[in-house]
Formats: structure tokens, C-alpha cells, sequence
């Protein structure tokens, strides 16, 4: 189950920060609330995965996903650069991720 909140969590992460980005300095109301909404259930849910898997662990993973969520968001979403070393990049972070769980005890 702690996989599964932290999974939620990251996923929060991305939403947050896609919602930080469309506030526009949080002069918009609606992707302000998203964004402060997404932000604590993330925390919520993180906090709660923490409770079995190791803190370093759980925050690498669910930075990790909230990285690869936000470049790749701003790739599709707002038509960021992408090269082949950010694709090179964000599959180190990728590997990472998996690498991580796969060695965790949970």
C-alpha cells in the first residue's frame, strides 16, 4: 500500500507543479487552489508512504516522479525544448527510480 501512496503522491507532485505554472504567480484563483490542494495531498500522501518505507527512499522517489512529470509536462504543455540529453537525461532519472524500488526492501 505504501507503494501505491507514494505513487499517488508523485503524480500529485506533477499536478501541483502544472498548476503552479498556469497560476501565473498565483494571480489565477482556480490553478492557485489546484495547486495548493494537489500540494498538501501530495505531502499527505508522502507522509504516509514514509511510515513503512525508508524517508530517503520514498522522497527519492517521489521527487524523481514529480521531475520526470514536470519536464515532461512542460515539453507537451508549454512547448519547452526537448533534446536528446534531456531524453538521455530524464531515462538516467527513470533508471534510477526503478533501480531504487527494486532494491528496497519493501
Amino acid at each position: 500500500m505504501a507503494w501505491m501512496f507514494l505513487f499517488a503522491a508523485g503524480i500529485l507532485e506533477i499536478v501541483w507543479v502544472i498548476a503552479l505554472k498556469m497560476s501565473e504567480g498565483f494571480s489565477k484563483l482556480i490553478p492557485s487552489s489546484v495547486m495548493v490542494v494537489s500540494l498538501i495531498s501530495s505531502m499527505l500522501l508522502l507522509g504516509l508512504s514514509a511510515r513503512s518505507l525508508p524517508i530517503g527512499v520514498a522522497y527519492a522517489i517521489w521527487t524523481g516522479i514529480g521531475a520526470i512529470g514536470a519536464v515532461l509536462a512542460g515539453i507537451v504543455l508549454f512547448k519547452e525544448p526537448c533534446s536528446f540529453l534531456h531524453v538521455f537525461f530524464l531515462s538516467m532519472i527513470i533508471i534510477g527510480i526503478v533501480g531504487i524500488k527494486f532494491v528496497s526492501p519493501e
